[in-house]
């Protein structure tokens, strides 16, 4: 029997239901592939409350990162068979047990990387990777601050802005939290519930401020962090965890110090097959030599994504979570 999560009508939670599923033969180019582990991402929440529209409407199935064996190949599919252990990290409808999916957004998994671990990390992995690397090429000496360092994409940026030699300034929202920050490599945390992180970020750097903030909260950190950014420095807002902006100023950023905003999203980053590969090979270096550990702290059953769903928004989740067909 083949299940799925479906989303009939947008809203909270309670609108993902467990259904069964029928599941025809791929077509050229497909893969038909069953799941051992799905990732899960507040981006889903995104979709299931509907601020991002699902792109084929209603009713559709969430999720968008998953790893899993290819159960059959389409016609034209080179590059994987039967029985291959595979991953990808950037298409919709992945809270399901078997999917049918295009092989453009699958990558091989390494012997190195086990199938929880991929289902972690390739969208969190990922989104970190063209943070780091392409919308602002972290170098040593580079200071950053990352918002919700605790999180799954937060504990990957401060483990790999730390191995590239920056000097990473954590914000989080507990005590608990700010230990898991110091041992992803922060060399500072701020515990934004019991101190202002502006004042701490000036008091750190000794009025220098930050090169790049990396932003992932979204309305609840904004405008605060484009008064952590040293002149003609950047601001990636990443994500909206606390909702989106919604007055977003432009005039800020010239009072502020010529300041630079971006807001990225992962599909364009890895839109051709070139794109995808590169950004997954470093992915799959640092994580296969320790330099980013991948810690799992939560597991759900498939049906109880819901419950998932709660306790992210809750922020009573830390690292990162998957759900288990």
């Amino acid at each position: 029997m083949v299940v799925a999560i479906r989303i009939h009508e947008t809203g909270g939670p309670e609108v993902l239901r467990l259904e069964e599923v029928t599941l025809g033969m791929p077509d050229p180019g497909e893969v038909r592939l069953r799941h051992t582990a799905i990732g899960l991402n507040f981006i889903d929440t995104y979709f299931r409350s509907g601020l991002y529209p699902a792109p084929g409407g209603l009713p559709f199935t969430p999720g968008n990162e998953a790893a899993g064996i290819v159960l059959q190949v389409g016609e034209g599919v080179s590059g994987f068979k039967p029985g291959d252990r595979v991953a990808y990290g950037s298409s919709l409808g992945a809270y399901c047990s078997e999917r049918i999916i295009s092989a453009a957004p699958l990558v091989k998994l390494p012997d190195s990387i086990a199938d929880e671990t991929a289902a972690a990390m390739m969208l969190k992995g990922m989104t970190a990777r063209y943070l780091l690397r392409q919308t602002h090429k972290v170098k040593a000496g580079d200071t950053l601050l990352v918002h919700a360092a605790a999180g799954g994409v937060g504990q990957i940026l401060c483990q790999w802005a730390t191995h590239l030699g920056a000097t990473v300034i954590a914000t989080v929202g507990s005590a608990a939290k700010a230990e898991i920050a110091k041992e992803c490599g922060a060399a500072y945390v701020i515990n934004y519930s019991e101190e202002d992180f502006v004042a701490r970020v000036k008091d750190i750097t000794e009025g220098a401020l930050c090169d790049v903030v990396y932003d992932g909260v979204g309305q609840a950190t904004y405008p605060a962090s484009l008064d952590c950014i040293k002149p003609r420095g950047l601001f990636a807002s990443f994500g909206n965890a606390s909702g989106a902006i919604t007055n977003f100023s432009l005039l800020a950023l010239s009072q502020k110090g010529s300041l630079y905003a971006t807001r990225p999203t992962l599909a364009t980053h890895v839109a051709t097959r070139e794109d995808l590969l590169a950004n997954v090979a470093d992915l799959f270096e640092v994580v296969s030599s320790g330099v980013v550990k991948i810690p799992v702290n939560q597991r759900y059953p498939l049906a109880d994504a819901a419950d998932a769903h709660r306790d992210l928004e809750a922020r009573r989740t830390t690292g990162s979570t998957v759900l288990l067909p």
